[in-house]
């Protein structure tokens, strides 16, 4: 029987934990350090090898040191080791994934936003970058890279920026490229109203449907395509539905003081029925001379998918017990979800102040798709973030 782990990183450590489905437990085995602070994690759809995306970077800052690692996984404990050389990467790597055939790591770039091929060696280790040979449309604040299904086209979600005062709104798009040998083509700019009003964050696609499930993250909303073959996407989407529960619609509405929500990462239930978005906040105002929590949504939203049409209705949106969830996994019998939050921060309790920790949140899954509660396991990130987190199971 396949034996199933979770891996969650802390700043460059990234750490992995046996996981009981049944019990709802996790036991942490070993850890491993990378170059700088974990950004995303792939694992190869062949080998038993994982994909690392590390920089000093982050959100403001530009950093100097950003890497790309192959590491090898022990089959029968999860533990990880170098595999090959680190590939040096131009800019801060926000998120990495392998194509379908696993001959190429694709890496996205938020700032500035663009996108690299690098050839997997026969080995697994990584290889060259791919030389493009036109200018690719990579759209702005890139977030996410994605091989479709047919390997054929490669998708690039860019995010695009919230108006500032002293500056107009950046406008979101998913660009569709073209793919063979490792190489990239201008396909299309999927932008619904030029991509104003439009800043997707993440996708993922249904296991065995045409569909396609975007997390809008500025809008908090999901968004439904079709697949297409010209395109990569269908030009307009086929649904487009809230994420935040009707309380959370309404504050948002009313405009509460410091507060801002937004969409995280989505995933599909294993069997196709089921789709899990995140909703986050994490802003602060003055409360007693110290930073505290606004307030806002930090939950799983549960959508029920309807099998011929793929409409997601909203069936539920349980408490995260955390601050912005930033990344989760879902087991592959599809029972158990483990959410990351990526920081502590203070909450008001009344007339005083408590601390709400980082931490690693249980939650079985019904049959009817919908979340219960399990358990926390309280982290300390110290000045670190838990920035990526990941199920995986051992071939």
């Amino acid at each position: 029987m396949a034996n199933t782990v979770y891996y969650a990183s802390i700043g460059p450590e990234l750490a992995v934990f046996d996981v009981d489905v049944e019990a709802a437990t996790l036991a942490r085995r070993s850890a491993v350090m990378l170059p700088a602070n974990v950004q995303y994690v792939w694992l190869h759809p062949l080998r038993r090898q994982l994909y690392v995306v590390s920089s000093n970077g982050g959100p403001g800052l530009a950093g100097d040191k950003h890497y790309a690692d192959a590491l090898a996984i022990d089959p029968e404990s999860g533990a990880l080791r170098p595999h090959g050389a680190a590939a040096a990467l131009p800019s801060r790597p926000i998120h990495c994934s392998v194509d379908r055939s696993g001959a190429y790591l694709l890496i996205a770039y938020n700032d500035p936003s663009h996108v690299t091929v690098h050839r997997l060696n026969a080995d697994g280790s990584i290889g060259e970058p791919v030389a493009q040979p036109q200018k690719l449309d990579t759209g702005i604040y890139a977030h996410q890279v994605l091989a479709a299904p047919s390997n054929r086209t490669v998708l690039l979600v860019t995010r695009g920026n919230d108006a500032q005062p002293d500056k107009p709104e950046d406008p979101g798009a998913i660009k569709t490229f073209a793919f063979g040998d490792g190489v990239l083509h201008n396909l299309a700019s999927i932008a619904p109203g030029n991509g104003l009003g439009f800043g997707p964050r993440h996708l993922d696609f249904h296991p065995n449907k045409p569909w396609v499930f975007v997390s809008v993250e500025r809008q908090n909303q999901l968004y439904v395509y079709g697949l297409d073959e010209e395109t990569g996407l269908s030009r307009e989407p086929m649904f487009v539905t809230r994420t935040l529960s009707p309380s959370s619609l309404r504050a948002s509405a009313g405009g509460k003081a410091g507060m801002h929500q937004g969409a995280g990462p989505i995933h599909l239930h294993p069997n196709g029925r089921f789709v899990y978005q995140t909703n986050r906040a994490s802003s602060t105002v003055d409360f007693q001379g110290r930073k505290v929590f606004a307030g806002g949504e930090n939950s799983v939203a549960i959508f029920a998918i309807d099998q011929q049409t793929g409409e997601p209705t909203l069936i539920q949106t349980i408490d995260g017990r955390g601050i912005q969830l930033r990344t989760f996994g879902i087991d592959p019998s599809g029972r158990l979800l483990v959410a990351a939050s990526i920081m502590p921060l203070p909450v008001r309790d009344g007339s005083n102040i408590a601390m709400l920790t980082a931490g690693l949140m249980l939650f079985r899954v019904g049959d009817d798709g919908r979340l219960t509660f399990a358990r926390k396991y309280d982290v300390d990130t110290g000045d670190r973030q838990q920035f990526w987190s990941g199920m995986v199971t051992l071939a």
